[in-house]
């Protein structure tokens, strides 16, 4: 070392400080810090710029006042503090509401629809028009369906089935949307 500035040797002595603070306070900073902010990342930060600042301020390390680690500890607390103080101070940022094309749909394409459908469901016989308006509709289950037709259970979803398959026929290009369990 002797033949190094003293700047050089001063860096040296630095680097050796800090490898010194972390080899015997590290743990316990990094520990101490974790529990402050929940999250290792963050803990690993402050832990980290808690040694910076003792490297800017070694004097601060042996003044008499106290222990190094107790100093050590004070600044990672300052630090959480502070980061807290930061984040609480900036407005929340807010995500953007997902944009929900189908919402707007037009209405004439609804009227259209609806006669279509309307047609469709003329071509059909009575009983399986009826059927498909009870569970469709209405809204009621096959078996609901059955009590108000006054027909069996199995005649209800058999009819439905047979319903839909021929309202497929006379809707081309519907294949979606017509799919609703019968139980």
């Amino acid at each position: 070392m002797a033949g190094l500035s003293r700047r050089a040797r001063q860096e040296v002595a630095d680097e050796a400080l800090l490898r010194s603070l972390y080899r015997e306070h590290g743990g316990a900073m990094l520990a101490y810090a974790y529990r402050l902010t929940g999250d290792r990342a963050a803990a690993e930060d402050v832990v980290q710029e808690a040694l910076v600042r003792a490297w800017q301020h070694p004097d601060s390390l042996v003044n008499g006042r106290g222990s190094v680690r107790g100093w050590l500890l004070t600044v990672v607390r300052n630090l959480v503090t502070d980061k807290a103080r930061a984040r609480a101070s900036r407005p929340q940022e807010v995500a953007e509401p997902p944009v929900d094309v189908a919402v707007s749909r037009d209405h004439a394409e609804g009227v259209v629809n609806s006669m279509v459908v309307g047609a469709a469901l003329r071509k059909l016989s009575a009983e399986h028009r009826d059927v498909l308006e009870q569970i469709y509709l209405l809204g009621a289950t096959a078996s609901e369906a059955a009590t108000v037709l006054g027909i069996p259970l199995g005649t209800v979803k058999s009819r439905s089935y047979h319903a839909l398959r021929a309202l497929r026929a006379f809707l081309p290009g519907v294949e979606a949307g017509l799919e609703r369990s019968v139980s």
